[in-house]
């Protein structure tokens, strides 16, 4: 099919488009680049080991959408959206323009040029606090943040959408934590400035770029006082959206469905799996909750199994293995003591070496190489091109963390 992907530059979309242009799909991502860079989509086009065509532009810019569907679109998969819940409680006129507004354009482009596919990024927010855990589909929606309220917004125009069009199918797929990396290293969650969520929080803090985590709440109804929640592997969750194109194939109407493993981890439990993975101490101050967040939230998957046929293979160790293993890489491509001369540079690349499954027990189903600072200097360091080089310079004394746990 030809698909255009929009937001396909960002952390969930780089990882679907990989899976699509492996199953053999004509791709064309629309992205403007405010929280993503086009150099993802090149290492997108490397691991796939096929093109995909790329339009700068922005979901609300008519002219950017008639490019993206000229030539001729079969489905659309939409991630264009502001995601920090923090964010939107601050700046909420920016998440309504670009969340609802920019979601009213691209089903107005996709009725002019009658496409009648889609796959929808939703969200867990949209349940708020539930009453009960796990969630399932039917559960209340009751948002408590603005972001949340906007994929609230962005699913039920959707929904009228189907009703009024009889012939669209449309899938609406609330995950709850992304969370890792492709196994490769290439590509992962790369945020611009300060994480917004926990994960590259935890591996900036254990690769030195940050000196501690502010985990945000410790008197919550939960065994250890801090918020639950259900982590899931980036590759489960692309590899759902693949299943979600499938089903828009068979059948119309609009239809929803939660992706999660259904299992829950505390902010603690992330950041004691994370220094299993990474050998590497994550030091942790209590502050007082964050507003907008939530005591627990996990997510019932069974409609996904039973219908869709999709499951999370990977587990917890996975998950921050395959980050660890992005952050360590990442640390040495985009960093240098010339560049940023306040920044600690870890120095991963030199003293890690890559283990496979009976050479160190690798954790991960996928059987990619994890990281060990304990190993000697060998095949990383070997099998890294010339460009990527690691210092290592002092600690800075005036870099602030703010957790997002």
């Amino acid at each position: 099919m030809n698909l255009l992907v929009t937001g396909g530059a960002g952390y969930i979309g780089s990882h679907t488009c990989v899976l699509l242009l492996e199953a053999g799909h004509d791709v064309t991502v629309l992205d403007n680049l405010c929280n993503s860079s086009a150099i993802a989509l090149d290492r997108v086009q490397q691991l796939a080991g096929k093109p995909l065509r790329f339009i700068e532009g922005d979901v609300r810019n008519r002219d950017d959408l008639d490019k993206a569907f000229a030539g001729g679109i079969d489905a659309v998969i939409h991630f264009a959206a502001l995601k920090a819940v923090g964010e939107s409680c601050a700046q909420p006129l920016d998440y309504f323009d670009n969340n609802i507004g920019g979601t009213i354009g691209l089903m107005q482009a996709m009725e002019q040029h009658g496409v009648d596919r889609l796959v929808f990024s939703s969200s867990a927010t949209v349940y708020g606090q539930a009453d009960t855990v796990p969630v399932k589909e039917d559960a209340p929606l009751r948002v408590t943040n603005p972001y949340g309220r906007t994929k609230l917004v962005m699913e039920q125009l959707i929904q009228d959408w189907c009703t009024a069009r009889p012939s669209v199918s449309a899938v609406l797929l609330r995950y709850f934590n992304p969370v890792g990396a492709h196994p490769s290293g290439k590509i992962g969650e790369n945020p611009r400035g300060e994480p917004n969520n926990l994960m590259p929080y935890v591996a900036q803090v254990a690769a030195g770029v940050r000196p501690f985590l502010r985990v945000f709440g410790n008197d919550y109804p939960t065994p250890d006082g801090t918020g639950i929640r259900d982590y899931l592997h980036v590759m489960d969750l692309a590899e759902a959206h693949a299943k979600a194109l499938e089903y828009t194939v068979a059948r119309t109407g609009c239809d929803v469905f939660n992706l999660g493993t259904g299992r829950g981890y505390s902010v603690l439990e992330m950041v004691a799996a994370f220094e299993r993975a990474s050998g590497r101490a994550v030091p942790c101050e209590i502050q007082p909750r964050r507003q907008g967040d939530i005591a627990e939230l996990t997510a019932d998957p069974s409609r996904a199994r039973n219908v869709l046929g999709w499951e999370a293979r990977y587990d917890l160790d996975a998950m921050c293995g395959d980050a660890w293993w992005w952050q360590s890489m990442e640390s040495c491509d985009l960093v240098s003591p010339e560049s940023q001369p306040g920044t600690m540079v870890t120095t991963l690349c030199r003293t890690a070496q890559a283990r496979h499954p009976g050479e160190g027990g690798d954790p991960r189903p996928s059987g990619k190489p994890i990281l060990n600072v304990d190993d000697q200097p060998s095949a990383v360091e070997k099998r890294l091109p010339p460009s990527r080089k690691c210092f290592t310079t002092a600690k800075p004394v005036n870099d602030v963390a703010e957790d997002r746990g």
